[in-house]
């Protein structure tokens, strides 16, 4: 097996057999990062030195035999927007770039603890505060399956990155589908995990407002479900307890008439939902408070009116929403990226009023007491998005909109975040044109060990991960529609 298409679980077995150097494994995983980086712009800031460094340490502990983490020696990748001790944490702002990190993020220092050895960090929109990733510092990631189509976001880099076979295993945060649309539209294995199970501390910008809080999950971008359970055990407060999966509903539901969903993901969901049904219960109807979940969902990202990051955004400069609009669209000279300010302007929009909140807050309590009851013994697969991965632009469109259309396009990613509930992504097929689609299934805290279990099987069933060899591009000259921007590797 080619070491770029290794998960970390394998990597760390061979390096502890030594059958596999760490000195080798994060030197090509240096040469292929290099070759890779015209094309998708995924990996922004490297730390390639430090790496090769540390693996040499590495390599001497296994050889004196006191090498005991699950991860020594492993090459990980880390979403921009954790902090590195010693690296910037821009979070894709330019008004950062000066800014490193004095200190490393919970989830960084409990994966080095491990013995992971992070060869750098990988791209995002502006703030997180997109699902396309695209920023005026760094430019924009590209799909490696087709460069001219999104990678997602906000967890865009890592998602790419690992499509690519960039590293052993990231990790990434999803507050709005930030590892979930990477890992459908790139065709990886990413999990959510459920509110309050990963420490957020040294993630930037940092999520203050409690309703929001509750909706962000940190977790694994990765190449296996058994990576993703290695790394949630090791990141989160809690280790899952065992489960029984014969012992679990499914909750399949059938295709919904004012949810788009495009002809591969539902005969993919389809021919999954044939297949389990020969080997577990199975219900067709929708979980519940799941109409509700897109609104509140929009409404508790916009409690402040997106002020909080305003604040963020001007610490050294004033900023003016609609005049950077202005300027960056049609004259390219803002230093706040379109994307940025038009989504800020429509948190001020549907900022929800102080009546609204509270029955947010009700329906909050209502439905995580429901849901709780619900998903004891249930585990419901969903689409992830209605299309596999599209164009550059068209996805920022389907959701950022004054005329409200994430009502039709975030269901089944805000159910998640809103009911702060675990969420593992898998691909599952492709679509017509070879692009990767995947489901995402969906529990309650305390369940992960049957999502893991349940995506084992589909993952020995299905697609699962393949990793993409970008077909020779990287030394092919790139169209002018594909090509980034700025920032990358030096």
């Amino acid at each position: 097996m080619h070491i770029l298409d290794m998960d970390a679980a394998e990597t760390a077995r061979r390096i502890r057999e030594g059958t596999l150097s760490a000195s080798d494994a994060v030197e090509g995983y240096i040469c292929h990062l290099n070759q890779i980086h015209p094309v998708i712009n995924a990996m922004v800031e490297d730390r390639f030195d430090l790496a090769r460094q540390e693996a040499k340490w590495a390599d001497e502990q296994i050889r004196s035999g006191i090498a005991k983490g699950r991860l020594h020696g492993v090459p990980i990748s880390v979403k921009e927007c954790f902090h590195v001790k010693g690296m910037k944490t821009t979070s894709g702002v330019s008004q950062r770039k000066d800014d490193v990190a004095q200190e490393d993020a919970d989830v960084v220092a409990r994966l080095r603890q491990e013995g992971a050895i992070i060869l750098g960090k990988t791209n995002t929109p502006a703030f997180c505060f997109c699902q396309e990733t695209d920023n005026l510092l760094y430019g924009r990631t590209n799909n490696p399956w087709n460069p001219a189509r999104t990678a997602g976001g906000s967890s865009g880099g890592e998602g790419a990155l690992i499509a690519a076979g960039g590293a052993a295993v990231g990790i990434g945060a999803d507050i709005g589908g930030s590892i979930r649309f990477p890992s459908h539209f790139n065709g990886i294995v990413g999990f959510k995990s459920g509110s309050g199970q990963v420490s957020d501390h040294g993630n930037y910008p940092p999520v203050v407002i409690p309703e929001q809080h509750r909706m962000l999950g940190i977790g694994a971008m990765a190449k296996s479900v058994r990576d993703v359970r290695l790394i949630h055990e090791i990141i989160a407060n809690t280790v899952p307890a065992k489960k029984q999966l014969s012992s679990f509903i499914m909750v399949i539901p059938e295709k919904q008439p004012q949810i788009p969903l495009g002809k591969a993901a539902e005969t993919h969901l389809n021919t999954l939902r044939q297949s389990m049904a020969a080997a577990y219960t199975v219900e067709t109807g929708m979980p519940p408070f799941f109409k509700e979940a897109a609104l509140i969902w929009q409404e508790i990202m916009s409690i402040d009116g997106g002020q909080e990051l305003m604040n963020m955004l001007s610490y050294k400069h004033p900023v003016r929403l609609f005049k950077d609009l202005v300027q960056s669209k049609w004259f390219n000279t803002s230093e706040v990226h379109p994307y940025l300010s038009w989504a800020l302007i429509g948190a001020r929009l549907f900022r929800p009023s102080q009546n609204r909140m509270r029955e947010i807050q009700l329906h909050l309590q209502r439905g995580d007491q429901a849901l709780n009851e619900f998903f004891e013994q249930r585990i419901a697969i969903l689409p992830v998005y209605h299309s596999a991965a599209p164009v550059h632009g068209r996805l920022y469109k389907e959701i950022f909109s004054v005329r409200k259309t994430y009502l039709k396009y975030m269901p089944y990613v805000a159910y998640a975040n809103t009911w702060g509930l675990p969420a593992l992504t898998i691909p599952v097929g492709e679509d017509e044109e070879g692009l990767p689609v995947g489901v995402q299934l969906i529990s309650k805290n305390g369940n992960e060990e049957a999502l893991f279990q349940l995506g084992e099987w589909i993952e020995q069933h299905f697609r699962g991960y393949r990793r993409c060899t970008l077909h020779d591009r990287s030394d092919k000259p790139m169209p002018a529609d594909i090509q980034h921007r700025g920032g990358g590797l030096g």
